[in-house]
């Protein structure tokens, strides 16, 4: 009993305390009460096309509406082709076609919260990686209509991981409030991404584990994820984010 003790103070310690300092914090914040009320406008990220002719790829992640927008955030793809005249986006919803495709401006506000850089990459590597992220996007197993479970997946942050683990060049992975990245698909217990660098165990995205040079080490629970970076040095806090380099 003493050890249950234990586990379950450790446990309300990394994931509940945070995600009730988070909740309470959201429940007194200013925010739109439906999609109808809320800003979905641009936030003035991205560059003209005109004025950045080169190819370049976005991983954009913004804090989504509601009360889950106290512990979870929504995730989406943009890419532009070399001289491209325009930007494409790309994420997964629970509402319309499933994988949608310039639905909203690229770096468009989130139930009027601004997105947030993951990772960019532009030039000769964006230039490169576009067709294996377009194969990526293709070949997501839950593509379909009704194919979209909120939680714990398969939900936008599980297609957007989707795409990062079959892209190991982009080199980065969601942050730790994109609920439901953990989720794998085709209801895989464990994957290696693969350049083999990453590592991914999980129970259908109920609780698991991940390591590795762009994990760091990373505990998942309900959702939650806690963990350690290493090679960019910070820690990962469940409902709040990650804090560090």
């Amino acid at each position: 009993m003493k050890i249950l003790r234990r586990l379950f103070f450790v446990f309300a310690i990394i994931y509940l305390l945070p995600a009730l300092a988070s909740a309470g914090l959201w429940y007194f914040k200013e925010r739109p009460q439906s999609w109808r009320d809320a800003d979905w406008s641009s936030a003035g990220i991205l560059p003209e096309t005109s004025a950045s002719p080169e190819a370049a790829i976005y991983v954009f992640s913004a804090t989504t509406g509601g009360m889950k927008g106290a512990v979870a955030s929504h995730a989406w793809i943009v890419t532009k082709e070399e001289g491209a005249s325009a930007y494409n986006r790309y994420e997964k919803v629970g509402w319309g076609r499933p994988i949608r495709k310039n639905a909203y401006r690229a770096d468009g506000r989130w139930y009027s919260n601004e997105p947030r850089i993951v990772v960019v990459v532009t030039g000769e590597q964006a230039k490169r990686l576009i067709p294996k992220i377009e194969r990526a996007i293709a070949a997501y197993p839950y593509s379909s209509t009704g194919a979209y479970r909120l939680w714990p997946g398969p939900n936008s942050n599980t297609f957007v991981a989707h795409v990062l683990r079959s892209v190991p060049e982009l080199d980065t992975v969601l942050p730790p409030d994109a609920v439901g990245r953990d989720y794998l698909p085709e209801g895989k217990l464990f994957q290696i991404d693969a350049d083999g660098r990453d590592f991914h165990a999980t129970l259908y995205g109920l609780a698991g584990i991940a390591a590795g040079w762009r994990s760091g080490l990373e505990l998942h629970f309900m959702g939650l994820v806690a963990g350690i970076d290493i090679v960019r040095p910070g820690i990962k806090i469940p409902a709040i984010g990650r804090l560090g380099i």
